[in-house]
């Protein structure tokens, strides 16, 4: 069992997965490969001249356990997207296929790539049946038949291939050429064919001579961040000071489909040294070796703006990861009562030289045999925000922290956390406007034939607060408390009204209703007859009846409820229930009870609910006295 240390989790904003993958470590007699497109560990293991392999992730249902012949050392192994596919590389002349549709097969197909002088650096399975060779001479792109165990050239394409970089989620692959390395090619794999995106060059600080490779593999890193993919460039030795330190930045590249990718931001770090990237919820993580702290930024905050590029620092103070404990078998040779060899809990090295690190948020410890996802905890970064406006424009772009955003509504507006009004109305006004656009997304949505994407689309990309997460969560909690000044509490919820109508979404009749009891309540009667005079408060039909309600303890609360009403051309259908009234009033008096049941369901409530007109209401208070003198003894 592995788990973060409990007594630390208020102090760390960054931690390893609670459940990590667990697999045998890398030894002499265990090769450990990672499959980046499903996510697997796979250890080669060879005995008695068979080889055992074991391939496990996060999901259990899909793990795998099976023999080959062994036939050499393994290079890659990595099953199709389907798992009905395994491909192995043994040399780096060709690939071996073996199907897996009900089981593993014994008979084994190949591929080799064309050319004599030409070595394969590794493949990647695109499609359940589709797979890229990468070659140190360009790409070739199959198509994998398994029924009759061969392979289909659909395309290649010629290339002096140093490197490569394959990101599976979108089906991107950079290639690395030229002499320095730093000439990319970006290439876009969709529905069978091989889609070419215009190359582009990464500017170098120094340029050797003679010259070599300048940019490494490792400092190479494609991700998609806000729904946006990006090349993210590690460069070092960038600024020496009078000591000779050096520091490092990231050079963001902004791929596009019919340009070359553009320089858009840089990530500034105030050290050098080796560093790793994972990237969290959209926050670029770079994790440093030395200084066993995590480094985080957001390129949708606002940075330092000089030629079109933005230049960010951490937008928080940098922090190593939550200490973690983990299981390892005890030294000296001892054995539980179940018979299994006993294990130690102890305090995992966390940046450690072990770790290999694979995108987004992938830890590889081969030497331990663990592998964990990379998570971010939002609590402990409420705390560390001094700017409560910053903080929201953060939260409110990470997914599933909606009741952490109302957590810090509420939190501001308590006492001994107060935020001033001003800050208050802005954050009102940033979550409005979020909730404004969603609103807007919705109603375009409609109007097309997938009513559902677009809404679902940007609840994925924000969080969204609608007024009544406000009213529950927040307001309601928020008028309740007797130690904060009513004054104060109406100036909070008129600021939320005042947001809400000037990023022109309808306010819910709820609200209204908490502010003029919240008055009421407090006897401002003044200032509630302002409210509605000046229309602060909009005319509507449940507050009209509001109002009706409140005429014994304020008598002009009546007479704003008529103007109301007559407002919203609703002030026949006031008088025609109040005639009612009066009218079942003088029926009770001379007519039984069960008469008045009978009036009562066949008039009432067939007027209160279909809001009938005045002149119609007077035909049916008629019949019901013709019945009411018919149907009487007298």
């Amino acid at each position: 069992m592995a788990a973060p240390m409990e007594e630390s989790q208020g102090k760390y904003y960054v931690q390893l997965s609670k459940k990590p993958v667990k697999f045998d470590s890398v030894s002499r007699f265990n090769n450990v490969f990672f499959d980046e497109t499903n996510k697997q560990v796979f250890c080669v293991q060879i005995k008695n001249n068979q080889m055992h392999v074991i391939a496990k992730g996060p999901d259990e249902k899909k793990k795998n356990e099976f023999h080959m012949d062994s036939k050499g050392d393994v290079l890659s192994i990595k099953f199709s997207k389907d798992y009905n596919v395994l491909g192995v590389q043994r040399s780096p002349k060709s690939v071996e296929f073996i199907n897996f549709h009900e089981g593993c097969d014994v008979l084994e197909y190949s591929q080799s790539c064309k050319g004599k002088t030409t070595r394969i650096l590794g493949f990647c399975w695109v499609d359940q049946s589709e797979i890229i060779f990468i070659t140190d001479h360009g790409l070739e792109y199959y198509q994998v038949i398994p029924d009759k165990r061969t392979l289909k050239s659909i395309k290649t394409h010629a290339a002096n291939v140093n490197w490569f970089v394959w990101l599976p989620a979108y089906s991107m692959l950079l290639l690395s050429s030229g002499p320095l390395g730093n000439t990319i090619y970006p290439f876009l794999f969709k529905q069978s064919s091989m889609i070419k995106i215009p190359k582009f060059e990464v500017e170098l600080l120094h340029i050797p001579k003679p010259m070599k490779l300048c940019l490494p593999e490792r400092d190479v890193i494609m991700a998609n961040i806000y729904h946006q993919l990006y090349v993210l460039i590690i460069r070092h030795n960038v600024n020496r000071d009078e000591s000779g330190t050096s520091s490092a930045e990231i050079v963001l590249y902004l791929l596009h489909k019919d340009m070359a990718a553009k320089k858009t931001d840089v990530l500034k770090l105030d050290i050098g040294g080796r560093f790793a990237v994972n990237i969290i919820d959209n926050i670029v993580a770079v994790h440093h070796q030395v200084k066993k702290v995590s480094y985080l930024f957001d390129i949708k905050l606002r940075g330092r703006i000089e030629n079109g590029v933005n230049y960010h620092l951490p937008f928080i103070t940098p922090r190593p990861l939550n200490p973690f404990k983990i299981n390892i078998p005890a030294t000296s040779v001892s054995v539980n009562i179940s018979g299994q060899p006993q294990e130690v809990e102890v305090n995992y090295e966390l940046y450690s030289s072990n770790w290999i690190i694979f995108q987004p948020n992938i830890v590889i410890d081969a030497r331990l045999g663990y592998m964990w996802f990379v998570h971010l905890k939002l609590e402990p970064l409420v705390t560390m925000f001094p700017n409560k406006r910053l903080l929201i424009d953060f939260l409110l772009l990470r997914k599933e922290c909606k009741f952490v955003v109302l957590n810090v509504c509420k939190d501001m507006l308590s006492p001994g956390h107060q935020a001033d009004l001003t800050t208050i109305a802005k954050v009102f006004d940033k979550l409005n406007h979020v909730y404004a656009s969603y609103l807007q997304s919705e109603m375009m949505a409609q109007a097309t034939d997938s009513p559902q994407k677009a809404p679902n689309q940007m609840r994925t990309r924000n969080t969204i607060i609608d007024q009544s997460d406000m009213y529950t969560h927040v307001f309601t909690c928020f008028v309740d408390n007797k130690d904060i000044n009513y004054k104060f509490k109406i100036a909070v919820l008129v600021e939320y009204i005042r947001s809400l109508s000037q990023n022109h979404i309808p306010v819910q009749h709820y609200l209204y209703e908490l502010v003029i009891n919240t008055l009421v309540h407090n006897k401002a009667f003044y200032q509630l007859h302002q409210f509605l005079q000046y229309h602060v408060l909009s005319d509507s039909k449940p507050l009209a009846c509001l109002l009706l309600s409140l005429e014994s303890c304020y008598p002009p609360a009546y007479q704003l409820a008529l103007d109301m009403l007559k407002v919203t051309s609703m002030l026949i259908y006031y008088f025609s229930l109040r005639l009612y009234f009066i009218f079942m009033i003088c029926i009770y008096k001379c007519y039984p009870v069960i008469l008045l049941g009978h009036i009562f369901s066949h008039t009432s409530i067939y007027c209160i609910h279909n809001f009938i007109h005045f002149r119609d209401y007077l035909l049916l208070m008629k019949k019901s006295l013709k019945f009411c003198f018919l149907n009487n003894n007298y």
